[in-house]
């Protein structure tokens, strides 16, 4: 996806909500801790699939990327897939910040200021 694709596109609640995550767990970013953090301090439970399916997807957009780490015994062997942002990751979520901002703005009599 190029830069003017990815401009005119936004980024649904959980490709945000993923992004958000892997960036909290730096190197321990694979698909049982993402889910931890999202339930943890979203309340929200992907199946194991959807956070792959959605992370292959981002990856394929650029916004991370993924190698798998060394084979630990506990796992039968197997390497987990490790994920990490991307500077265009990083880029994808400040523009989300910054529309959220820009709409809760001026909201604090709405809402009143201990909702911010």
């Amino acid at each position: 996806m190029t830069d003017a694709e990815m401009a005119g596109r936004r980024l649904s609640d959980l490709e945000n909500l993923l992004l958000l995550a892997v960036g909290r767990l730096g190197e321990d970013a694979y698909g049982a801790a993402i889910q931890d953090e999202l339930e943890d301090r979203a309340g929200v439970i992907p199946s194991i699939g959807t956070i792959y399916v959605t992370l292959v997807r981002l990856e394929g957009q650029g916004l991370v990327e993924s190698e798998v780490g060394d084979p630990i015994n506990v796992r039968g062997g197997k390497g987990k897939r490790l994920f990490s942002l991307t500077p265009r990751g990083l880029d994808a979520l400040r523009v989300t910040r910054g529309s959220l901002q820009r709409m809760w703005d001026g909201l604090d009599d709405l809402f009143g200021p201990d909702h911010a």
